[in-house]
């Protein structure tokens, strides 16, 4: 009893019922494809915009804050119409345009807006791609936000077990070297199941890509806690009652996602090609 009132808690309530509201459209939206998938992607990347500006700029919505979200939305247009080329080169002029709205407040205001450009489009542009010009683009879809989902879960709940040394005590004092172990094994526990799922005959190859999945949206939790520690606030925004806004619940996806995108197009667009 004890045991489970130490993983259990606000913090795991949060993440359960934050998942409920946030996971059925999301999934959603995966399963029917375009337009949905594309809609709720712009949606995603005007409140990222949002709340980026406000953690770099005072906590105000800056003139930078609106040229990245437009960009943005343009880039994720341009991707189904011209290419994901096209879409690239918008993200380039974004960032410069944020650069220079920020000038006025100071050069760093101007770079840390700058860098909202690829940090907003780079994952939502990624995962766009990998839905609709891959092959089993849903299916990819689906086991990425498992795995990255079943990170996050994953970790806290044996973080909050079993405690030990701590990962990072500069950046986020409460992440733990045995959550990260637990996070990882979660997310080689969704590639086994993925596996098992599809039919791959290579179980192995879909879990170690899990675990690699899991490091790497670890990566994006540890830096967007960096980011916030830069400038002294708890969350990036409010929109998830107790919880932060979405670049807090997302910060791993927004790793994970271009990576994944970099891998599957290093193969060729063969999604799980040991099937």
């Amino acid at each position: 009893m004890a045991l489970l009132d130490k993983v259990s808690g606000p913090g795991l309530v949060r993440r359960i019922l934050s998942s409920l509201v946030l996971a059925p459209p999301v999934l959603a939206a995966v399963y029917f494809g375009s337009p949905w998938v594309e809609a709720m992607l712009l949606l995603a990347a005007a409140e990222m915009a949002r709340e980026w500006a406000k953690l770099c700029d005072g906590g105000r919505v800056s003139p930078g804050g609106i040229v990245i979200a437009a960009g943005a939305i343009v880039a994720i247009a341009l991707l189904s119409w011209s290419g994901i080329g096209v879409a690239l080169v918008v993200v380039v002029a974004t960032a410069a345009a944020a650069f220079a709205s920020g000038l006025p407040r100071g050069r760093e205001t101007a770079v840390w807006l700058a860098a909202g450009a690829p940090v907003v489009a780079l994952p939502c542009l990624a995962f766009l791609w990998l839905r609709l010009e891959t092959e089993q683009g849903r299916e990819l879809c689906f086991w990425l936000l498992a795995a990255v989902w079943a990170t996050d879960i994953g970790a806290y709940a044996v973080g909050r077990t079993v405690g030990g040394p701590r990962l990072w005590p500069r950046v986020s004092p409460g992440k733990t070297w045995s959550g990260l172990a637990g996070g990882v094994a979660a997310a080689a526990v969704v590639g086994l199941a993925t596996a098992w799922l599809i039919g791959a005959d290579r179980a192995v190859a879909l879990a170690v890509a899990g675990v690699l999945v899991a490091l790497v949206s670890q990566s994006g939790d540890l830096a967007e806690s960096a980011v916030k520690r830069r400038f002294g606030v708890k969350d990036a925004g409010k929109l998830i009652p107790g919880h932060g806004g979405l670049l807090d619940r997302v910060d791993g996806l927004i790793t994970s996602i271009p990576a994944v995108a970099v891998a599957v197009w290093l193969l060729g667009g063969d999604v799980f090609p040991w099937r």
